[in-house]
């Protein structure tokens, strides 16, 4: 097996992305810089090619990429990703010892305010706990996603019309259509740290985007999670708006979200 790692990118060098990562394998590089281009390149003789398009949108960007995959395994990654030496071998070896997973979700190294899992023990990643995983964390066996039709939502994520919610939407759809999940141990890279580029605060939009996406989330139950998402961050997130307040936005976003046909 080999893998190709699925690079998501704003305005960057790509020249020089795949030094600046530690890239050992082939990858797909879409930079979103306002033009359209291709070009190539080898690094540590292996394929970089590197696609430049005008639009804007995280989904749109991994959609692009993924359509262009072409090896057996593919690594989602964004720009501020380095890679640990051997990354590689760790990924395909995962796979190999687990021969019905269709997605494997591995640590990271992030800065603890952007923390939000760490992997302490190998499983089944299900329902209950599968809205932890950023999409940089997950490689997946290409032709099972193809197999399945899965593709990132236009509407969540950074240069998309509501912040946040592409990673788990993607997730959520992958295990809707059957697809097999897990999680490893290894720690194959990091992050390096940069301010956010969509969140501005726990204000009214964050709370109607995250209610929109618990309508695509959870259906007739995104009211029940809603709260249940309040209590367990209230002393993070309801600092300086109410409990109620916040509550009513994500209703808001809920009924925002059931006006919508597709995510």
């Amino acid at each position: 097996m080999k893998l190709q790692v699925l690079v998501a990118a704003v305005n960057e060098e790509v020249n020089t992305l795949a030094e600046k990562m530690g890239l050992e394998t082939d990858a797909i590089i879409v930079n979103q810089c306002g033009q359209f281009g291709y070009q190539q390149y080898l690094h540590k003789d292996r394929l970089i090619r590197c696609f430049s398009m005008a639009e804007r949108g995280v989904g749109l960007n991994r959609n692009m990429a993924l359509q262009r995959a072409d090896q057996e395994l593919c690594l989602f990654s964004d720009e501020d990703i380095v890679f640990y030496p051997g990354y590689e071998e760790i990924v395909v070896r995962a796979f190999e010892e687990n021969p019905d997973a269709d997605l494997i979700a591995f640590n990271f190294k992030v800065d603890p305010s952007r923390a939000t899992y760490y992997n302490r023990s190998k499983k089944r990643v299900r329902w209950y706990n599968y809205g932890r995983y950023p999409t940089y964390a997950v490689a997946a066996r290409t032709e099972a996603l193809r197999r399945a039709n899965v593709n990132f939502s236009l509407l969540f994520g950074g240069g998309a019309r509501y912040s946040n919610g592409e990673d788990s939407l993607f997730l959520h759809d992958c295990l809707k259509k059957g697809l097999h999940v897990y999680a490893d141990t290894a720690e194959i890279g990091q992050e390096v740290y940069r301010p956010s580029t969509w969140f501005q605060g726990y204000n009214e939009k964050f709370f109607v985007d995250r209610g929109v996406l618990y309508h695509f989330l959870y259906g007739r139950m995104a009211g029940i999670f809603s709260l249940r998402f309040l209590y367990a961050h209230r002393k993070e997130m309801l600092k300086e708006v109410s409990l109620k307040e916040a509550y009513e936005w994500m209703k808001h976003g809920i009924r925002e979200g059931k006006g919508r046909d597709v995510a």
